[in-house]
């Protein structure tokens, strides 16, 4: 509100829509999750590879496990969508590392009290009250199940072939609203976290915006299309 108060004042408007403009980055909310136990950073682990500890390897393992899942909630629009796309610093593929910018989660280089995981692909449409729920749920549930996750990812993922990728276990998010609800519906934790209620007016309600999304005819269409054929 502050924001579009500002832009409106100087006769500009913000808009914090995913993917508002063609060719440049769109509009992320990458989150940072830490857990605490009597004050003490429990994902911090002087002896543990990358100096993570086994509660924050389980943690990852559950955001990577839940990937798809939670898509439809952290990226509720058709436009969300238009964002993840390779090339632009938005993730595409469930993938991990401590310092890779093409990943799904990445572990900032700080370590103590600011160690942390970042998950890179929410964006700030979504209803931050489901999103933060079904983030948190799925990483403590990889606590819980002790999920371990596949090893991190250094090369840059966007490069890779389809078979590469396969050979690393490196998953695909979903590539559409439609495709993101699908998912949802499948993930027994994410459905369990939003309840009934929510689950099924949410599902209803992406499901009538992708109907219309679909069936709509698209200015690029009839730039491409209708003096063409």
């Amino acid at each position: 509100m502050v924001t579009r108060t500002a832009a409106r004042r100087r006769g500009l408007h913000a808009s914090f829509m995913p993917k508002p403009i063609i060719g440049i980055n769109g509009s992320g909310m990458r989150t940072h999750m830490s857990l605490e136990r009597d004050g003490v950073n429990v994902f911090y682990d002087p002896t543990g590879e990358y100096e993570l500890s086994e509660i924050a390897r389980h943690f990852i393992g559950g955001l990577m496990k839940h990937a798809c899942g939670m898509t439809a909630v952290t990226n509720p629009l058709a436009n969300s969508y238009k964002r993840l796309v390779p090339g632009y610093e938005a993730p595409v593929y469930a993938a991990w590392s401590v310092a890779n910018r093409s990943s799904l989660v990445r572990v900032p280089a700080a370590r103590g009290g600011a160690t942390r995981v970042e998950l890179r692909h929410p964006d700030p449409a979504c209803n931050p009250y489901l999103a933060f729920a079904v983030m948190l749920r799925s990483g403590l549930d990889g606590i819980e199940s002790r999920i371990e996750p596949p090893p991190a990812t250094f090369e840059n993922i966007y490069a890779l072939t389809v078979k590469e990728r396969a050979s690393l276990g490196i998953e695909a998010l979903p590539g559409s609203l439609e495709e993101a609800v699908r998912e949802l519906k499948k993930d027994k934790i994410v459905v369990d976290t939003l309840g009934p209620h929510a689950f099924e007016h949410f599902v209803e309600a992406k499901t009538i915006e992708w109907d219309i999304y679909r069936t709509q005819v698209h200015k690029w269409e009839l730039d491409q299309y209708l003096s063409v054929f």
